[in-house]
């Protein structure tokens, strides 16, 4: 049996993406980016919606144009590696590569309960919007913010406005650019 953890990267005032969509105020420095690809090594299994699905298309190949450093050529290897599964009613299974991405077209509660019964290791839920549901009703075991010292006023929320959780601080880290890794659980 796996567990299930949310991790987002976000601005001090909450936010994943601004008003505008905008995410790129979040690109980690290299420090941050070697830390999310040691981390990696505990996730076993990736639960993300339609649009992030298509953001992390990128790591399945390296761009003509502009060759991976080292670190980006492992954390291609460890995102490849990973059982991806995509929440979407709308995707076509056709748009799916045959192998290591399953597609569930409405991912409830149940659904998401036998994935991470299922998966041994961490599931990690990918997204503010497809973790909404699974954080207010308190199954998620592991919450890892990586909080960007920017403020954006607005814009898609890291976390639901209406859920309510007791949480403890178990792990935290100041890298050099500012940026706050906070990992917290849930109080029992």
């Amino acid at each position: 049996m796996g567990t299930l953890s949310y991790t987002a990267t976000v601005s001090i005032d909450g936010y994943a993406a601004d008003a505008d969509g905008d995410f790129q105020w979040s690109a980690p420095s290299g420090e941050v980016f070697q830390f999310h690809i040691d981390r990696m090594a505990a996730v076993s299994t990736e639960v993300l919606g339609r649009n992030t699905y298509r953001l992390m298309r990128y790591w399945d190949a390296e761009p003509e144009d502009e060759p991976w450093s080292a670190a980006e050529h492992e954390f291609a290897r460890r995102w490849r590696e990973l059982d991806l599964v995509v929440a979407s009613s709308t995707l076509d299974p056709g748009d799916l590569p045959a192998e290591g991405v399953r597609l569930v077209r409405d991912l409830g509660l149940d659904d998401l309960a036998r994935i991470v019964e299922d998966t041994p290791g961490e599931v990690e839920i990918f997204g503010p919007t497809t973790a909404s549901e699974a954080i207010r009703a308190g199954m998620v075991r592991d919450f890892r913010f990586f909080v960007v010292p920017k403020i954006v006023g607005g814009g898609l929320r890291a976390l639901p406005g209406d859920a309510r959780l007791e949480l403890s601080l178990i792990e935290h880290r100041i890298f050099e650019n500012g940026t706050a890794y906070l990992h917290y659980v849930p109080q029992r």
